[in-house]
């Protein structure tokens, strides 16, 4: 058994307050959330979270990115898009094994809400689907934004709802699945209109 050492690496506050931030967000809605129980959670005073993120409405921001790690998910090229995407949609599995906020929590919770929505919106915008439009060819846009509404579909559908069919694990045939309709998804299909 590895005994675990008396000395522990300094986290820095900025990065303990936007730790608890993804907890609170993730099992409170926004409006629920509120930025006294976050400096509270880390035992600081409320001017501090202030001072580290400007607003809630930033450190919400950055708390969606820290979950969702879009950066990560649309690395290499758009060949390889289709597979890295279906495993993304397993990745919840993976961190209910590790009791972590899996990469939807946190939009589920806060997803109707009005002011937290905004947030939500530029997020998928301009941190997944322009950025993986600039992968696509052309018309890009709107497939990608398509393929972020599968994606999120397929997970709430799976990992908040438990739709049965959809519960396989990851390396399966739902993965083949997602990955080629991905795939599919991701081909530039000119359409041709009749004058």
């Amino acid at each position: 058994m590895r005994r675990k050492s008396a000395v522990q690496p300094k986290v820095a506050t900025r990065d303990r307050i936007l730790n608890a931030a993804v907890l609170r967000f993730s099992s409170h809605s926004y409006e629920q959330t509120g930025l006294r129980d976050i400096a509270a959670d880390v035992g600081i005073d409320v001017s501090y979270v202030h001072r580290c993120f400007g607003s809630k409405e930033q450190l919400f921001a950055e708390a969606v990115e820290a979950t969702v790690h879009p950066a990560r998910l649309l690395t290499g090229t758009a060949g390889d898009l289709p597979g890295t995407l279906a495993k993304h949609v397993f990745a919840r599995d993976a961190t209910q094994a590790r009791d972590e906020v899996g990469p939807l929590d946190i939009i589920i919770r806060s997803l109707s809400s009005p002011e937290a929505s905004p947030v939500l919106r530029d997020f998928m915008l301009n941190d997944f689907i322009t950025p993986l439009a600039s992968k696509l060819d052309q018309p890009a846009a709107r497939r990608a934004a398509l393929i972020a509404a599968f994606l999120a579909g397929v997970g709430i559908l799976r990992n908040v709802l438990g739709v049965a069919p959809l519960l396989e694990a990851e390396g399966g045939d739902l993965e083949s699945l997602i990955a080629k309709t991905l795939e599919d998804m991701m081909k530039s299909t000119a359409v041709k209109r009749c004058a």
